[in-house]
């Protein structure tokens, strides 16, 4: 798998879509705080996103959706002027993911859900490249995005056998488009390892890491997967991924290690292998350093659901 594939792989993606938002005339809607990632795309109309903590709002036209990756409350509306009503009133008592119409419907209309992820160190590495409002505007050459989202808008609207499944994978699509579409929209002066990616020598690099996490990496043998001499390579890496090519393999070895110590009957000793330590020792050294406890407190505490977050990693 690609990088970007393998993160998302990692995150236990599990999609929900909420369902469609059908307004009319003047409306202002609020969004409480949520969990993991929120989506909302505009099938017919405009609105106006307001994000807190985010100076600016931003409007959302057909064709184009908006991630909001940080939890934060929010509020849509066509008019920021007026006064909002809390979603939850307008829900209905039996909440099924199809459409709520307001003031009639029938001048604007939307598609929402959002993404659970595992929390920890994978979550991160994800969230902390992404603002809190990612807005995705339309493109000529991106038809795919379209696409998925008129086929959640039907799948949503005409009731169907596995229609709601079928809804939660074209979900999955929109987050990775939106996520490419991001990413090339994004300026190159952007440091982290998901733009990093844009970059044909860095995702090189990257993908071999990925690809290989036990080999026995040295600078130079990364610098050879990218082409380049080990120093520039060096320079280079640290400059767009915000890591050191060693901090970043690192990195990315606790994230599986901590994946297979909870999914997997794998002992520490065998993870610490795998994952190219020579000893079971200097393993759990770098996975203390990182996650704050030893790997066998790390699997005891997740298996029996009892892992103080307060004293998981904090992002780079």
């Amino acid at each position: 798998m690609d990088p970007l594939s393998e993160v998302l792989s990692l995150l236990k993606l599990r999609s929900y879509v909420s369902g469609g938002f059908d307004a009319n005339g003047d409306w202002a809607v609020q969004f409480g705080a949520h969990d993991g990632i929120k989506f909302h795309a505009v099938l017919r109309g405009e609105c106006w996103v307001w994000v807190e903590g985010v100076p600016e709002p931003v409007k959302v036209s057909e064709g184009e959706c908006f991630l909001l990756a940080r939890g934060k409350p929010f509020r849509l509306a066509s008019d920021l002027a007026v006064e909002p009503v809390d979603v939850r009133t307008l829900l209905p008592q039996a909440q099924d993911g199809r459409i709520v119409t307001y003031n009639g419907g029938g001048k604007f209309l939307s598609i929402g859900g959002y993404f659970t992820l595992a929390d920890g160190q994978a979550a991160d590495l994800l969230l902390s490249m992404l603002p809190p409002l990612v807005h995705v505007r339309e493109e000529p050459n991106r038809a795919t995005l379209r696409w998925c989202i008129e086929r959640m808008r039907q799948e949503l609207s005409d009731v169907q056998p596995g229609d709601f499944i079928v809804a939660q994978q074209l979900a999955t699509l929109v987050l990775v488009e939106a996520l490419r579409l991001h990413l090339s929209n994004e300026r190159r002066e952007s440091v982290g390892w998901l733009f990093a990616l844009s970059d044909k020598r860095m995702r090189a690099a990257i993908a071999a890491m990925h690809a290989s996490p036990g080999r026995r990496w040295t600078v130079q043998t990364m610098a050879e997967q990218a082409a380049m001499s080990r120093t520039t390579f060096a320079l280079r890496f640290k400059e767009t991924v915000g890591l050191s090519p060693m901090e970043y393999l690192t990195r990315w070895r606790m994230m599986l290690a901590a994946d297979r110590l909870i999914h997997s009957r794998d002992s520490v000793s065998e993870v610490s292998l795998a994952l190219g330590y020579e000893s079971e020792k200097s393993f759990s050294t770098a996975f203390k350093r990182m996650m704050n406890c030893s790997p066998r407190q790390y699997s005891r505490q997740r298996k029996a659901g009892t892992t103080d977050t307060d004293g998981a990693a904090q992002p780079q």
